[in-house]
């Protein structure tokens, strides 16, 4: 095991980080705070079944719209993370020892909340031998015993401190979508995702269409942290020679003065433009707008996703 300290506030370690000042934001980042019942109604299952969400430990914008609908992102593992990215609100320190039984509650509230498309997510567990890698599994298999109807996307973290064993024991499980953020370009790697290597990541989505070439691959990077427009461009034509079927892009939010600082807001006018030349390089699936985060309408692009698969190989039998 690692030597991990144990936090007594969130974010202990970076107390050192000078205030970073937070930018008003502009009319089309802003969102309403959340008060439908379909809301409480989705914390109290969550609450009863002793769950985390990122939706809460990442400050999601979409909190409000989402859990409205019944939808969250399962975050196993417990809410602390062995990381300490700049981007990220996590709390980070030393985990607790995983629960056996997290995984049969997660299936449990998958059933209760009646979800179709299920996405899990971690924080990363760099203290175990595996990085989660059976946890994930063992929560998959959960979910397909109680509720067999819903498909499954997992948000996974990079297994950068295991063997191939680790990922092939996820993809072993047979999710429907597999999910790893790149998060950001690869020049600012050191300042925002400063544990974590940009070409290892690249690599572990690869190496998931070499394992199962049918399994969707999904990623997803944030803009306004200081990159240029060709760097993205060049994520992109890296993700696609990785064979990377479906691109996020969304606007970074500061969560607190202490992390990295919003260089600025990218308009909406170019996000649709990433989107064009995302498409135009071949993802069958884009999502790039201000508020798209990676499980932001994770069902209905799943079901985009599906629908793209079905026209390529229909156009190809047309074809043959």
């Amino acid at each position: 095991m690692r030597d991990l300290k144990k936090p007594d506030e969130r974010h202990p370690e970076k107390a050192h980080r000078p205030d970073q000042a937070q930018p008003r934001k502009p009319a089309w980042i802003r969102v309403k705070a959340p008060s439908s019942q379909g809301y409480k109604d989705t914390r109290e299952i969550l609450k009863s079944n002793r769950l985390h969400t990122v939706c809460e430990e990442a400050g999601c914008p979409n909190v409000g719209e989402c859990w409205s609908h019944g939808h969250a992102t399962m975050m196993i593992m417990g809410e602390i993370c062995t990381r300490g990215c700049t981007f990220c609100n996590v709390a980070t320190g030393r985990p607790e020892a995983l629960d056996p039984f997290e995984p049969g509650r997660v299936a449990d509230a998958v059933a209760k909340l009646g979800l179709r498309h299920v996405v899990l997510t971690s924080v990363d567990r760099d203290d175990l031998e595996d990085g989660g890698a059976e946890h994930f599994a063992q929560t998959i298999r959960a979910i397909r015993h109680r509720a067999p109807e819903a498909t499954i996307e997992v948000l996974t973290p990079d297994f950068l401190r295991c063997g191939p064993a680790a990922l092939e024991t996820v993809v072993a499980a047979r999710p429907d979508v597999f999910n790893h953020n790149l998060e950001t370009v690869p020049g600012l790697y050191p300042s925002v995702r400063p544990g974590a290597r940009y070409f290892h990541s690249l690599r572990l989505l690869q190496r998931v269409k070499e394992i199962d070439p049918d399994m969707f691959t999904k990623s997803g990077i944030m803009v306004g942290l200081g990159e240029t427009r060709e760097a993205v461009l060049q994520v992109m034509d890296d993700m696609r020679a990785a064979d990377i079927d479906f691109l996020t892009i969304g606007q970074y939010l500061q969560p607190t003065p202490k992390h990295h600082a919003v260089a600025r807001f990218v308009t909406p006018e170019e996000f649709k433009s990433y989107e064009t030349a995302a498409l135009g390089k071949g993802f069958s699936v884009v999502s790039a707008t201000p508020l798209t985060r990676s499980s932001y309408h994770a069902g209905e692009d799943f079901a985009r996703l599906r629908a793209a698969r079905a026209a390529r190989l229909d156009a190809a039998a047309q074809k043959g």
